[in-house]
């Protein structure tokens, strides 16, 4: 195992900021699923607050899963040995 090139340094890099973009957005789309009937049907504050509280913690195991799956994925591929 030599020393990693630019080429390297600059695909993982790239591949890091994909994958906090991509569990970003994947987050917001688990939390607005959870919260999103609140204001669409008026529930009351009570509701509104669990369902804020669980569409957080959701979001975060989404968030984590997907820089888990993203970062695998990447770790897997193999190598480019210049061809």
């Amino acid at each position: 195992m030599g020393r990693r090139t630019q080429a390297d340094r600059d695909a993982i890099t790239i591949e890091i900021g994909y994958a906090l973009a991509s569990a970003c957005f994947a987050a917001a789309l688990a939390f607005g699923a959870v919260y999103g009937p609140v204001p669409a049907f008026s529930l009351s504050p009570t509701t509104g607050r669990v369902l804020a509280v669980v569409g957080a913690g959701v979001a975060a195991v989404v968030f984590v899963l997907r820089i888990a799956h993203v970062l695998r994925g990447f770790a897997r591929r193999p190598e480019n040995d210049g061809a």
